[in-house]
């Protein structure tokens, strides 16, 4: 019998590129003022962070990320029936968090690419890919607190919970490296404190700096963690079998940095012959002085038992289960109809994206 094709609904008619587009638009001249304000060499490092220049200080048109977390905090301040720029000052103070992140998870994981450019510690050194990131997430702060309202404080509050959050997934994920074993609890933990604590900050904060009482900012947050849990899980996806020439990483990223993603630890957790092997690949490969020198072939195989044990269909699976919580979130509470059918075409571009 042949699939019936779901109905399409208005959310299907919504732009997401022109959503994304416009959340960059506006928040980058703000990112851009608030990265001036740092002493030299941080802002021009920072610069180059961001795309903005090459090593040598030349304009340069970097791919400065999907700015899906700019976007949604400037879809929250429509909840309220706030302008857009309401949200402006939260999309900015979002994006330094994320940013000061990766430019520690960069180091941390001894991450060389991203986007396509060596990362800062790579360009520059060590020392600058650190203080940036202190820099960034102080500013983050900085920016929300100079806006002098009870809003404002509020939105703060969230941020620093949720960049609390996120530095505890990052310890969670170094942790886990050095372990034979992790739960699908735990890693699911792990992710929803790295990723899912940030981008449901993010549906919150323009809400909240448009008014919002504390039962719709908390429901636009549950929303924007189960959208940052299905957003990672397709990102564990794209770390494995993602294709180099758009991720701008390494062929088997994850596998390289003995990652417990998703697609790994469901594998593990499965049972039978091929998580039973991939199990013990996994625990020589832990103690092997050779890891870094193993062979594209070794670790296709490592991929390829992965796949047979049913790790990366559970993993497409619960991106789609967590899509489905986030947009279920979006009915106990109101917000015009149009704006509505920008959170759920979001969602649906989170889970369906190639990088």
């Amino acid at each position: 019998m042949p699939t019936v094709p779901p109905a399409a609904t208005a959310a299907d008619a919504v732009d997401v590129t022109a959503l994304l587009e416009r959340g960059r638009t506006l928040a980058t001249p703000v990112l851009r003022a608030a990265i001036e304000r740092l002493a030299p060499p941080m802002n021009t490092v920072a610069a180059y962070h961001f795309g903005w220049i090459d090593t040598h200080g030349n304009p340069a048109a970097g791919d400065g990320g999907k700015a899906v977390r700019p976007a949604l905090a400037v879809m929250s301040a429509e909840v309220t029936g706030a302008a857009p720029e309401v949200g402006i000052p939260g999309a900015v103070a979002v994006e330094l968090v994320h940013n000061f992140s990766l430019l520690h998870d960069d180091l941390m994981d001894g991450d060389e690419q991203r986007r396509h450019r060596d990362t800062v510690w790579k360009a520059y050194d060590p020392a600058q890919a650190i203080l940036v990131g202190d820099a960034l997430m102080v500013l983050a702060n900085e920016i929300l607190l100079e806006l002098g309202t009870a809003e404002a404080a509020r939105a703060t509050r969230r941020v620093t919970t949720a960049t609390r959050a996120l530095i505890d997934g990052q310890a969670q994920d170094i942790s886990y490296e050095h372990r034979e074993r992790v739960t699908v609890e735990e890693c699911l933990e792990m992710e929803g404190n790295k990723t899912g604590a940030l981008l449901a900050c993010a549906c919150s904060i323009g809400a909240v700096l448009g008014g919002a009482d504390d039962h719709t900012a908390d429901t636009l947050e549950k929303y924007g963690y189960h959208l940052g849990l299905a957003f990672q899980a397709v990102d564990d996806l794209l770390g494995i079998w993602g294709d180099p020439v758009s991720t701008g990483k390494q062929t088997w990223s994850d596998l390289r940095q003995r990652k417990k993603s998703l697609p790994v630890v469901a594998a593990l957790a499965a049972g039978g012959p091929a998580s039973e092997q991939l199990g013990e690949l996994l625990a020589a490969d832990a103690k092997s002085s050779d890891f870094e020198n193993f062979s594209e072939g070794e670790f296709a195989a490592r991929a390829a038992l992965i796949e047979e044990a049913g790790g990366r269909e559970w993993t497409a699976e619960e991106a789609r289960r967590q899509h489905a919580v986030a947009i279920e979130a979006l009915d106990s509470i109101r917000m015009p109809e149009h704006v509505r059918d920008q959170f759920t075409a979001l969602a649906d571009f989170v889970v369906v994206r190639k990088r």
